[in-house]
């Protein structure tokens, strides 16, 4: 299998650890293929964009969200190591309101599945981080929100001892009991 698959404790957010080729010269590993992808976690999904974000050591970025078209990520760091966080907002889910959070790095390679219907933000833990995604659905502005990535009725234990640094959507996102949820 060239994926292994562990759930985290939202059952439907997945860690993916891609089966690695080191040698003396190196590595390889496919980051991605879709019969593999979909044979290790059961999944059906079609990604429609890809997105690279390179953020520098303290930003952090989300809790984003698309109240209409909702996008799964399928999301991995290059180069750097960030703290990634998942929260549902599916009112109609056991998890609603709850997170999940893991190390995702250059080192590890691991890949982590957000599926729609979540809030996606990272931290950048190193010196710089480069940020790759994977999304089911486009882009739409209009249709974005923010979740306040530091709401106390979440409760993300960020592993950070800074004030991190946000962009104005970001500082001015909503708490839960404010949020646009999904059904």
């Amino acid at each position: 299998m060239p994926y292994t698959v562990t759930p985290t404790v939202i059952p439907e957010v997945l860690i993916l650890d891609p089966k690695v080729f080191g040698e003396d010269r190196g590595f390889f590993f496919e980051s991605f293929n879709l019969r593999d992808f979909s044979s290790a976690t059961g999944l059906d999904v079609r990604f429609v964009q890809d997105n690279h974000s390179m953020s520098t050591h303290g930003v952090l970025r989300g809790l984003h969200y698309q109240i209409e078209h909702a996008q799964g990520k399928l999301v991995r760091v290059t180069e750097g190591e960030v703290f990634d966080v998942a929260v549902d907002l599916r009112k109609s889910s056991t998890t609603f309101g709850q997170w999940t959070g893991t190390v995702l790095s250059a080192d590890n390679r691991h890949q982590l599945w957000i599926p729609p219907g979540f809030a996606h933000g990272f931290v950048v833990l190193s010196e710089r981080a480069q940020f790759l995604y994977k999304t089911t659905d486009y882009w739409f502005p209009e249709h974005e929100r923010s979740l306040l990535w530091n709401d106390p009725a979440v409760g993300i234990d960020w592993p950070i001892d800074f004030v991190p640094q946000l962009a104005a959507k970001d500082a001015a996102g909503k708490p839960l009991a404010e949020a646009e949820c999904f059904v």
